[in-house]
């Protein structure tokens, strides 16, 4: 098989991967917005952080493939993963919360897929 065909079959399967994530995303975001914590990771509660685990994992784990891809097809990092998990973690008391941090994020993903 010839290379352009490779990187086409692959560059198709980056595309696949990069709508799923989105599609996680805005569903844990979605999630999140109603109500639903843990997605920005700003509490230390157990409980919290052990049902959002799962989501965290596959988020993780598509990130990690569809940045391995990327960087094979020499295409810039990917944004969405790389700004949703810097935006997790402790912030200062001032900061907005999780639903309404969530609902910041659908804005911005539903402005930037327009």
């Amino acid at each position: 098989m010839a290379k352009p065909d490779r990187l086409a079959r692959l560059d198709a399967q980056r595309e696949d991967l990069e709508t799923d994530y989105r599609d996680t995303l805005i569903a844990a975001l979605e999630k999140t917005a109603a109500g639903s914590l843990g997605l920005f990771d700003r509490g230390a509660d157990r409980r919290v952080r052990a049902a959002i685990a799962p989501t965290i994992t596959s988020l993780m784990e598509m990130g990690s493939d569809i940045e391995t891809i990327r960087e094979r097809l020499m295409l810039e990092p990917f944004a969405l993963h790389r700004d949703f998990f810097a935006a997790r973690g402790p912030v200062s008391a001032s900061a907005v919360g999780e639903q309404k941090e969530a609902r910041l994020w659908l804005d911005r993903i539903k402005t930037s897929s327009s």
